[in-house]
């Protein structure tokens, strides 16, 4: 059930907020964290997770990650397979944690379906500028098959999900040349949520200079950078939800990268667009009474990726 668990004034805040979502970006994006935020920590409060926080895997002070696990073991001492999520930004700002709850939500409800939970922090533009949020994955990734396995993770069985401008570095390591190296065969999946995966300028654009800060001033150069161009370069298994009420154009590139992969590989990956949901309720509302997209991530997950978890076998079930 869409909005499932708010009450009716709070359903009606965010229908407001979704019709003018792209006047003001950061005050749409404060009604929506303010809306969800008593609804994540009244989870945090049921249902207590083990987490292991700001665990290096890089040498710079941003390189950090958060592990998030269930005090229960999975059925049979089997490890668990892993969800690693890249928060989003705008390329310029942004963390793995807002207020310990935003964006450690994802991350706390994948745990509690019998997932380990790996929340990723990275370097922000101008400083770090494409292709090293790219990079800055790779790395991620590479600490996961090499120690993962001490939390209770299958080092060889990872979820890979971005959203908004984590969707853009996902989509960058998994597919673009320019990051230097081949993607991990322990990735079996990949979620795009709200992906920027086209760079553009246009002027109605909200975050173009956030764009251009990361991609750079070169603008004969975005095409060869943009996911949407390498979209079908593989055959990993993707999924590409976008919300009702996106910053502009956003939807429209996830529906162009859906089309370019299915002309490329003869099959178009799955792809849902919540109604209702906008670029931060999409993510806001995981760890809440609404479990939609993550129900159809969990399916996904099973039955492309081959996952063991995904709340079916493990104790910890929801």
């Amino acid at each position: 059930m869409r909005f499932a668990g708010l009450t009716v004034t709070d359903q009606a805040r965010l229908d407001a907020v979704g019709a003018i979502w792209n006047d003001d970006l950061a005050a749409s994006r404060k009604v929506v964290l303010d809306v969800y935020r008593p609804h994540v920590e009244a989870s945090i409060v049921r249902q207590p997770l083990v987490e292991h926080r700001d665990i290096p895997y890089g040498e710079d002070s941003a390189q950090r990650l958060d592990v998030f696990e269930s005090a229960y073991s999975c059925a049979g001492g089997r490890p668990r397979d892993v969800v690693a999520f890249v928060h989003g930004g705008a390329f310029t700002r942004g963390s793995k944690s807002a207020d310990g709850l935003i964006y450690d939500n994802v991350l706390r409800w994948f745990a509690r379906q019998g997932f380990v939970g790996v929340n990723i922090e990275y370097r922000l533009a101008p400083g770090a500028q494409y292709p090293e949020g790219a990079r800055d994955v790779a790395a991620a990734i590479d600490w996961i098959t090499g120690s993962i396995a001490d939390y209770g993770g299958d080092p060889q069985s990872i979820l890979l999900i971005g959203h908004s401008a984590g969707g853009c570095h996902v989509a960058g390591y998994l597919y673009d040349p320019a990051a230097g190296r081949l993607p991990s065969p322990a990735v079996k999946g990949a979620v795009f949520i709200s992906a920027r995966l086209r760079a553009d300028q246009l002027p109605d654009n909200p975050n173009a200079a956030n764009v251009r800060q990361y991609f750079g001033d070169d603008l004969a150069t975005y095409e060869a950078r943009s996911p949407v161009t390498h979209a079908g370069a593989s055959d990993l298994p993707v999924l590409v939800a976008v919300a009702e009420h996106e910053n502009r154009y956003i939807d429209a590139y996830g529906a162009e990268f859906v089309q370019r992969h299915a002309l490329r590989k003869g099959k178009a990956p799955r792809f849902l667009q919540l109604n209702r949901h906008n670029h931060t309720s999409i993510v806001a509302h995981f760890d809440t009474r609404e479990e939609e997209l993550g129900r159809e991530i969990l399916r996904f997950a099973q039955q492309e990726c081959g996952f063991f978890s995904c709340g079916l076998t493990c104790q910890n079930r929801k």
